[in-house]
């Protein structure tokens, strides 16, 4: 299983991958994360911001998820990936392989990232420091029809991650029902 969330910068991705990735842990499970910060420190160091090196971060980001969820290793995967198109090559893939794959937009505000701004991202891309910014003068392009939202706005972490982990618990009894 894949569960991909999306969203702007300072939206809440990280945060509740990480919790929910602890709440599976606690709970004898062992999820691989995949985080759009820490993939690109460690295998996309030589990928930039271009249309085409976003495209093939998200690419390689699927690509891992997708080996792990064929060995049966939940991936909890939180990139702001920006582009529809992207994220339903990802979606098809797993369909193609049988693998579960569920999208999970954090649909939080850019006004309220824009005031989070934990990383002072928005500061420095509204100052001209970085260019193609996500959400100023580069697209983010909302799900049409995630399997689930989650507005970080109105609820906290932990409301946040409890919403995502019932969601899961749905998820896996329809796979069950469908499966027997």
């Amino acid at each position: 299983m894949i569960i991909w969330l999306t969203g702007l910068s300072g939206a809440g991705k990280s945060t509740i991958a990480q919790g929910l990735a602890q709440s599976m842990q606690a709970e004898g499970s062992l999820p691989l994360m995949i985080d759009g910060d820490g993939l690109r420190e460690e295998l996309c160091k030589d990928l930039g911001f271009s249309d085409a090196d976003r495209m093939e971060n998200i690419r390689r980001a699927g690509a891992i998820a997708l080996m792990a969820a064929r060995s049966g290793i939940t991936c909890i995967c939180s990139l702001i990936s920006p582009l529809r198109r992207e994220r339903d090559a990802v979606r098809a893939l797993c369909a193609e392989r049988g693998i579960l794959f569920y999208e999970v937009h954090i649909s939080t505000p850019l006004e309220v990232c824009e005031q989070r701004d934990p990383k002072g991202l928005y500061k420095k891309a509204r100052g001209g420091l970085i260019p193609k910014f996500t959400g100023i003068d580069s697209p983010y392009e909302a799900p049409l029809t995630p399997e689930l939202m989650i507005p970080t706005e109105r609820l906290s972490v932990e409301e946040s991650i409890a919403l995502l982990q019932g969601k899961i618990s749905e998820w896996m009894d329809t796979k069950n029902k469908k499966l027997s």
